[in-house]
């Protein structure tokens, strides 16, 4: 259950044909900003989430998403605020992904993903992404 404190997020792990992830680079003026992250948003009052998954990867990557499964779940807490973390393994999409908020993105091999700064909350997934 996530408490009204919490900022709910349903996160996309989307990888590509040779194994690459798809990463972007958070605006400077956000929370984390400058860090990289993996694609996805928050969860609204009311939706479930795997529709705010979709809803989310379809405004900021430009995909529809055919197929996702639970991966994780992550609870965080920052000096500022609180996070789960809701990610999925996005297993099929169909669309050419890109950037629609203008974010620096790319894809990224598993072995370099140590390479980029990421939040905090994110490492976890890092870590078992590198393990999988």
């Amino acid at each position: 259950m996530v408490k009204s404190s919490q900022v709910h997020v349903a996160v996309g792990v989307i990888e590509n044909t040779d194994g690459s992830l798809y990463i972007s680079r958070r605006a400077e003026h956000l929370h984390q900003g400058g860090k990289w992250e993996f694609p996805g948003g928050k969860v609204e009052a009311g939706e479930s989430v795997y529709a705010a998954l979709c809803r989310e990867l379809l405004e900021e990557c430009q995909i529809t998403v055919l197929n996702a499964v639970p991966f994780t779940i992550i609870q965080h807490d920052y000096a500022d605020k609180q996070v789960v973390l809701d990610v999925w393994r996005v297993t099929a999409f169909s669309g050419t992904i890109g950037q629609a908020e203008g974010q620096l993105w790319r894809w990224v091999p598993r072995h370099e993903l140590g390479a980029y700064p990421f939040p905090t909350a994110n490492q976890a997934i890092i870590e078992l992404l590198l393990r999988a």
